[in-house]
């Protein structure tokens, strides 16, 4: 069996490293590491090594991240600066016990093959980061309002202030590094691996373990101090917060706001905000690290009341949206008059009181109050125009539109509650923002007239919204009928085009048997067009129904691995 890098480069799957670049290798999904965490899927990749979503055999199966650092290196001195690096976040992370920073597990160093490889245990924080939300709201056309990054703002001070407070620097706040918690709709600060602790050198170096040679701290993001120098302060978490806000109001990178000839922000012209928070972000991104505020509590005091400001001009909508997807970063307040507690937080939310109820968490024994038909505005803020995709390039007779074999008409369908299809969406494991974000799609899809209009709680739109749900209960009657796997079923929203060409790639090289690339798309099609007969294949959208055809091709892809 033949496994992959980045570059295409073919391998033994018995390898860890690749034999022609020396990139290091995914771990097999399935994979157990120091005979106790399982690997579910890989997270994410990066010049030290991968992150997995992986599941503690010995907690119950409780789901963590594993960190892997295994750097691209084989000098004997940059070996040695990848351990302290690795050693210098274990260290750091130990020592950190705040409920917006992901709980530390263990430090590994295991032997895989004849190479010792390290890794990080943590909590998994469920929700997106801000640079994939801020992607989605660019697929609309939008980008964050100005109401939102201040109490973006509000709410990561208090983490850097109690960081400081161990004078410990994070040294890489930037949107990828920052994590929408689905749970309580709290941002979540993560990747510790450039801490610095103070008192400490202020020597700086140069590292090889990142593609590029990069520099501890991403170029835009972090101030010419610790850039040129190697040298932080507190203040320079604070400059790299500002830049991140600039980078979320505006959608453009730091590169694109500052012009590095004069040496000035582009305010006014990149960047349109109201005049008080103009004011802050100034102060936070003074090049002097003096001229800047020496701390998260003095822009506590300064920042302007999300309530207070106007958004951008450009960015006006007719309400304001959520960060991202309904449900997606659930809100761990309910607005509810029978829980005053809840209530009580839910009044620091920047968004209208009738959206925040389906802003909320339905898992587990939470209570669930909607208040108002209104929850559906928050339809708006799901992406609709991501770009299609062509899944995949080939020609297949067009199969005649026939009556859906699944769903009844809509008006014969019996109304399910909201509670009863969130329900059945977590017993199913259907992540969150690609099942919203799939009936909004289908929503507006029969009701172009409404040109996205945002539901509202008035009762002229009550039909509307019992439509919607309407949706999402057929949805879940489809991905039912698709009969897919588990593992396929919390795929969702994740597959790419790469997945498509790694099964290609599989049939080619017979790992599949005898089942070829014109099988899986023969069978794949069939049962997608089962399901959603009428859809043009060439034009679905990557985030929503393309994903469930993916899901489809995956489960064919295993029960041919198989030989089922």
């Amino acid at each position: 069996m033949q496994v992959y890098c980045s570059k295409q480069h073919a391998n033994n799957s018995s390898n860890r490293f690749c034999i022609h670049c020396g990139e290091p290798l995914a771990l097999a999904v399935g994979q157990v590491v120091d005979n106790r965490y399982r690997v579910i899927r890989q997270l994410g990749q990066g010049g030290f090594g991968r992150t997995y979503l992986a599941e503690d055999t010995k907690k119950s199966n409780q789901t963590c991240v594993l960190k892997e650092f295994a750097p691209q290196v084989t000098e004997k001195q940059d070996l040695q600066k990848a351990k302290e690096l690795f050693e210098r976040e274990a260290n750091v992370l130990k020592k950190l016990h705040h409920p917006q920073i992901p709980r530390f597990h263990a430090s590994l160093q295991v032997k895989i093959g004849s190479r010792d490889f390290f890794f990080l245990v943590q909590d998994y924080i469920e929700g997106d980061n801000f640079d994939q939300i801020l992607e989605q709201r660019q697929s609309q056309g939008k980008t964050f309002s100005e109401e939102e990054v201040i109490t973006l703002i509000q709410q990561i001070l208090p983490v850097l202030s109690y960081i400081h407070s161990l004078d410990v620097v994070h040294r890489d706040i930037s949107p990828d590094n920052l994590i929408w918690r689905r749970g309580d709709n709290l941002p979540v600060l993560i990747d510790f691996g450039g801490v610095k602790q103070l008192p400490a050198s202020e020597g700086f170096w140069f590292t090889k373990l990142a593609v590029n040679h990069t520099l501890l701290g991403k170029k835009g993001y972090a101030p010419e101090e610790q850039l040129r120098q190697g040298k932080v302060f507190f203040s320079s978490d604070l400059y790299s917060l500002a830049v991140t806000a600039l980078v979320l109001l505006t959608g453009k990178e730091p590169q694109k706001l500052y012009d590095s000839y004069q040496g000035v922000w582009r305010w006014g012209r990149e960047i349109n905000v109201s005049t008080k928070l103009e004011s802050v972000l100034k102060k936070m991104l003074a090049y002097k690290p003096s001229d800047r505020y020496q701390n998260a509590d003095q822009i506590l005091k300064n920042l302007p009341s999300p309530s207070l400001t106007q958004p951008p001009v450009t960015h006006l909508t007719k309400i304001k949206t959520m960060v991202v997807a309904p449900g997606r970063k659930a809100a761990g307040a309910i607005v509810s008059k029978l829980h005053n507690k809840t209530q009580a937080v839910a009044q620091k939310l920047p968004f209208p009181v009738w959206l925040r109820p389906f802003a909320v968490s339905f898992g587990g024994t939470a209570l669930v109050v909607l208040t108002g038909a209104g929850t559906w505005a928050v339809v708006n803020a799901v992406v609709r125009g991501v770009s299609s995709i062509t899944l995949p390039s080939i020609s297949l007779p067009q199969i005649p539109s026939l009556p859906n074999p699944i769903a009844q008409p809509v008006g014969s369908k019996t109304k399910i509650s909201l509670s009863d299809i969130l329900s059945r969406r977590q017993q199913l494991e259907i992540p969150e923002v690609f099942f919203i974000r799939t009936v909004d799609g289908l929503f507006y899809a029969q009701k172009p007239e409404l040109k996205g209009r945002s539901l509202t709680s008035k009762p002229e739109d009550k039909a509307l919204r019992d439509e919607w749900q309407t949706i999402a209960g057929d949805l879940l009657n489809k991905i039912e009928q698709a009969n897919l796997s588990t593992d396929s079923r919390r795929n969702l929203g994740s597959y790419t085009e790469q997945d498509y060409q790694r099964w290609r790639r599989q049939a080619r090289s017979g790992q599949l048997g005898k089942y070829t690339v014109n099988d899986l798309n023969r069978d794949t099609n069939q049962k997608f067009d089962r399901l959603f007969p009428g859809q043009q294949r060439g034009k679905l959208n990557q985030q929503t129904l393309g994903q469930i055809w993916y899901a489809i091709a995956a489960d064919q892809v295993n029960q041919a691995k198989s030989g089922r």
